[in-house]
């Protein structure tokens, strides 16, 4: 009789030979995040080499050809990758803030909302970025741009926090 099902001598990949050269280890996930888990498994190892000089902003100087090491974008800009999101800027009530049309906001939901953090909130479902003003009981949404008027909420309207931005990305 020839025994079926189990391991084998011989069969299967040899160890140490797929894409990762070294062993591997399944694990399971909900099938929801499957293309997430593949999208970071694939950009991980992606770095952008880091200058060790600083770059003038007045005058030039000579700059060094020391290299101080790579660069994660995500270990900078993202502090909490579970409660992080990208949204998309419109409008110009916040260009005294450094946010511009078509900007992507990055956005952590787990940052306290405290007074004077800029944060994107939808108020009677709609979504805005403002500058949260909350002193004394009082909550304003303040533009960072003189020709746009702050937004009074008062105790009936329907306000939810989404999150605090923490960076700007915009292209010069």
């Amino acid at each position: 009789m020839v025994p079926r099902g189990g391991s084998r001598s011989g069969a299967g990949r040899p160890k140490g030979s797929g894409h990762y050269k070294e062993t591997t280890q399944a694990i399971r996930v909900p099938e929801s995040i499957v293309s997430q888990i593949k999208r970071y498994a694939q950009h991980k190892g992606y770095q952008i080499p880091l200058y060790g000089s600083r770059v003038a902003a007045g005058f030039p100087s000579p700059a060094d050809d020391y290299l101080e090491g790579t660069l994660d974008l995500n270990q900078h800009l993202i502090n909490h990758p579970a409660a992080t999101f990208f949204v998309r800027a419109s409008g110009y009530s916040m260009i005294n803030a450094g946010i511009y049309p078509g900007d992507i906001l990055i956005v952590d939901r787990s940052i306290e909302a405290v007074h004077n953090k800029v944060v994107v909130v939808a108020v009677d479902n709609e979504l805005t970025v403002k500058r949260l003003y909350r002193k004394q009981g009082c909550i304003r949404l303040l533009p960072e741009n003189d020709d746009f008027p702050a937004i009074e909420i008062p105790d009936e309207t329907c306000l939810h926090i989404w999150g605090v931005v923490t960076n700007v990305i915009h292209a010069l």
